[in-house]
């Protein structure tokens, strides 16, 4: 998208301020903390889930990509499916113990299961 597209300014007056910025609604993404700061709490959830039960991964600070990174890495190796989204990583089935070592194994040593 160009820098200068009128459609994103839609609704907004002239400023004479030569330091006005548009706001575009996009929040920047806080940096992702190093893997043995992250502290990573591990707990089993059954809530509004048609009964099955998930392994929530949740604690996670950093950007929505390596929160996917991290997510694919938990699925690829417990061998199950989920989602990674909104700062929780969704694990299908109830693999605490496994996710646990798993993360710990990566770097994470503050994880700690719920």
């Amino acid at each position: 998208m160009k820098e200068n597209d009128w459609k994103s300014r839609l609704g907004v007056m002239y400023s004479t301020n030569p330091e006005f910025q548009y706001n575009t609604g996009e929040e920047e993404e806080a940096d992702t903390l190093p893997k043995d700061k992250q502290l990573l709490r591990v707990s089993l959830d059954k809530r509004n889930r048609g009964g099955k039960v998930v392994t929530l991964i949740t604690g996670f600070t950093g950007t929505s990509a390596d929160l996917t990174t991290l997510g694919k890495l938990l699925k690829v190796k417990c061998g199950v499916g989920g989602s990674a989204k909104d700062g929780e990583i969704i694990v299908q089935g109830d693999l605490r113990k496994k996710v646990l070592d798993i993360l710990q194994k990566e770097g994470y040593i503050k994880s700690r299961i719920i």
